[in-house]
């Protein structure tokens, strides 16, 4: 894949670089475990290819609100991804278009990183890494 082909790729995948910055920033300021869900959901996301780079970028910017919001009003974790976080994340992205495949791996990394971040929430946090 020539440099060309991957600035493409890689601006439909996060969208314009100055709406992902401004995204990560935000990100940057949640708490641990907001900040931990939100990285975890970000990197199955990456799975997740959306049509074109503002629906890219929009769909980042809506999770950092949706987390953002429920810091402000301290929900728990798990209330806004309920018990399922691959089911969460894939009925979320079926708000923006139709993305890739993605492997099992992925699926589990994410549910396994959720475990970890909300466990912060009631001290069970598993702090192996």
């Amino acid at each position: 894949m020539s440099d060309v082909e991957k600035s493409g790729f890689v601006s439909k995948v996060i969208g314009p670089r100055k709406r992902w910055r401004a995204y990560k920033a935000r990100v940057k300021e949640l708490p641990e475990n907001y900040r931990a869900t939100v990285e975890a959901i970000e990197r199955y996301l990456m799975h997740f290819v959306p049509s074109d780079a503002d629906g890219s970028a929009s769909m980042f910017e809506d999770l950092a609100d949706l987390f953002e919001q429920a810091a402000a009003d301290g929900t728990p974790i798990r209330e806004v991804v309920g018990a399922d976080p691959v089911e969460f994340v894939e009925a979320f992205t079926q708000n923006y278009s139709e993305g890739g495949y993605v492997p099992a791996r992925a699926r589990k990394q994410l549910t396994d990183d959720i475990e970890r971040a909300a466990g912060e929430e009631t001290g069970r946090e598993d702090k192996t890494v």
